[in-house]
């Protein structure tokens, strides 16, 4: 096992969106729900969750309840609340690359507006997924900056909760992401953590693998030289499906090596954990069985864990594997058996 937003180093991301109905469509670990800086459409029955123990925002037109929307119509009422567990939940909102400002400040003024933080998260570093089913980002280093900068000039002195680049340091450890590419890559995400933190209300988290992956003494070198240090943190699990002890004491490993930092943990997908039916090579893929995992919260009576976040969007497809259309778009089937799997 090896990446993060999949199980084999794979990422299946769709970087897109902010805040409304969508215009754009880009594959991988997730795709739009919104667009251009508009407030989303609030949908019946999707409101925010309590502030004290989940702070971040609901988007009231996401994917999912728009599903949920559309169900009722069609009187599917006990699928209709299925989906409304996925809804009813703040998750993470990945900035496109076209209108990155406009993105980023339509998610945050719409949390803002309802007293809550966003969360983001960041998908656009040059060589992207080797190359792979998520292959793109940022034509180059200054290409980079320049989105990095208007990103964080739409986030501005709103609050914000930010993962930087799943699986970025990641494959340069495992060696997916060719040797010549690292210097430069080391030099981006480090001047990423620090452009954010430059901001007045923006929390930092560096992606840092999962439990299924390689070993807490392979990465944490790598995270030094990519700016963990200046960080507020790191993400582990990002869009896999670890359980949520396991990432913990993933976590607290990597934590010793990095001056005690602390980590969030991507929860959405992990209730059942890993799937390990079937080829390895292909068990990140919409694995069956799986479930929604602990509902997105600050409170999570580990004081090195600082939140459970469902950093992936559950109910987007990982690929066009097991009958899913391509990633990151909306996979209802998927979406209702994570639902109904959840204890």
């Amino acid at each position: 096992m090896y990446g993060s937003c999949t199980g084999s180093a794979r990422v299946r991301a769709a970087a897109a969106g902010a805040v409304g109905a969508v215009a754009l469509l880009l594959a991988a670990c997730t795709s739009p729900d919104a667009g251009g800086g508009r407030e989303p459409k609030a949908l019946p029955g999707v409101s925010q969750q309590p502030k004290a123990a989940d702070p971040f925002w609901v988007n009231p037109g996401s994917k999912a309840a728009q599903q949920v929307e559309s169900y009722l119509r069609e009187g599917r009422k006990d699928d209709a609340e299925l989906i409304r567990r996925i809804a009813s939940q703040p998750v993470g909102e990945w900035v496109g690359t076209e209108q990155p400002e406009e993105d980023a400040r339509g998610f945050t003024e719409a949390a803002t507006k309802a007293d809550r933080d966003a969360v983001l998260v960041l998908y656009n570093i040059p060589h992207r997924d080797c190359g792979q089913h998520s292959a793109g980002g940022a034509a180059d280093g200054d290409a980079y900056r320049a989105w990095l900068d208007k990103v964080a000039q739409g986030i501005g002195d709103r609050r914000a909760t930010v993962v930087v680049e799943p699986d970025a340091v990641m494959h340069m450890v495992d060696g997916c992401t060719e040797e010549r590419y690292h210097e430069e890559r080391y030099d981006l995400l480090k001047g990423a953590v620090k452009r954010l933190k430059q901001l007045p209300n923006t929390k930092v988290y560096l992606d840092a693998g999962n439990a299924g992956w390689g070993k807490p003494d392979q990465i944490f070198e790598p995270l030094k030289w990519a700016g963990v240090a200046e960080a507020d943190g790191f993400a582990v699990n990002v869009a896999n499906f670890q359980t949520t002890e396991a990432s913990k004491e993933y976590g607290r490993k990597v934590s010793k090596k990095v001056g005690g930092k602390p980590f969030v943990i991507d929860t959405s997908r992990n209730g059942n954990g890993p799937y390990t039916k079937g080829d390895p090579a292909e068990n990140w893929c919409n694995p069956p069985g799986r479930a929604l995992g602990e509902t997105p919260t600050t409170k999570t009576d580990d004081p090195l864990v600082d939140a459970y976040l469902w950093i992936k969007r559950p109910g987007e497809s990982d690929g066009d594997c097991k009958g899913g259309p391509r990633a990151g778009d909306w996979f209802p089937e998927y979406a209702l058996e994570l639902a109904r799997n959840t204890r």
